[in-house]
């Protein structure tokens, strides 16, 4: 086991780079100065250079990206264009508020997905099955942005029980978390009904009810358990995938959060932020998926890690 996490933590350090090589090659190719953007319209070519030249903005890619990394190891981020404050210190400002959405809309996403997947599979072909398949398609062919401002139509103006956006405190996170775990909750529901459905038919399960035990029990203790293994690694990979599309809910709700940081920093050309805020978010992604690999041994004693 920890040969396993050892050999995974030094495969995250490629990913990494990779992904930090791909962030900075797509930022430097959106069009606008940022040192223009900094001076404004009515500056001089004089100031605009100066300004390029105080962030390294007039050396070649490839040395930027040298220095850009070679601070990186050290551990620093670098300072944002914008703000001039450190990009770290930026990004752990925010990311109590994606972090805190993410989780909410992960357990509205669990909840919902293994009900309805559970209670879809049970009886297959059935008026239940095929309304919970219904309410999945549309869940999955629905857009978040949309979800949120319907949300924000129905509960802060007509019906003005929660507020339409902002992040002071538990009630802002409920729209979003809504809005972004129900969309979610639809895959998971497919993927649940599937998972069921497979191992619901199997010698063990027909042994478990041969020898009189409770349908509850079946369906929870034998079949459930042993249609985990793909539940969770959906759950690990929507974890990752909100985390990085919390930038849309963001954006609709006017959270202070990670994902709306780096839309003001792309709209900004602040590439320090942009780039330390998706390696970021890259490198939590790269973890959750570490322990979800990890969660199969709990789930099945067969997977081994040696």
């Amino acid at each position: 086991m920890i040969s396993y996490i050892i050999k995974r933590v030094l495969q995250m350090i490629p990913t990494l780079i990779s992904v930090s090589i791909i962030t900075f090659a797509l930022i430097h190719m959106i069009p606008g100065d940022p040192a223009r953007i900094i001076a404004g319209e009515d500056a001089s070519q004089h100031d605009v250079q100066q300004i390029r030249e105080r962030l390294g903005l007039d050396k070649p890619l490839y040395v930027q990206y040298g220095m850009y990394m070679a601070n990186l190891v050290k551990g620093d981020f670098g300072n944002s264009i914008r703000s001039d404050r450190p990009v770290l210190k930026e990004i752990l400002t925010r990311f109590p508020t994606t972090i805190t959405l993410t989780v909410m809309a992960i357990i509205i996403m669990v909840v919902i997905g293994l009900f309805a997947g559970i209670f879809s599979a049970t009886k297959p072909n059935s008026l239940r099955d095929n309304f919970t398949m219904m309410f999945s398609l549309f869940g999955i062919s629905m857009p978040v942005f949309w979800l949120g401002l319907m949300l924000i139509l129905a509960f802060s103006y007509y019906l003005p029980i929660f507020p339409s956006g902002g992040n002071s405190s538990f009630k802002y996170f409920i729209l979003p978390a809504v809005a972004v775990g129900l969309s979610s909750s639809a895959i998971l529901a497919r993927l649940t009904r599937s998972s069921i459905l497979e191992v619901i038919h199997q010698d063990f399960v027909r042994t478990a009810r041969a020898k009189g035990v409770k349908e509850k029990v079946v369906i929870y203790k034998h079949t459930l358990k042993n249609a985990l293994i793909p539940i969770i690694t959906i759950i690990g990979l929507e974890f990752g995938q909100l985390l990085g599309g919390a930038v849309l809910t963001e954006t609709v709700f006017s959270m202070n959060g990670l994902g709306r940081f780096v839309i003001q920093s792309i709209q900004f050309r602040d590439y320090p932020a942009v780039q330390g805020s998706i390696l970021f978010i890259a490198a939590i992604f790269v973890f959750v998926n570490l322990i979800v690999d990890l969660c199969y041994s709990l789930v099945d004693p067969r997977v081994r890690y040696d």
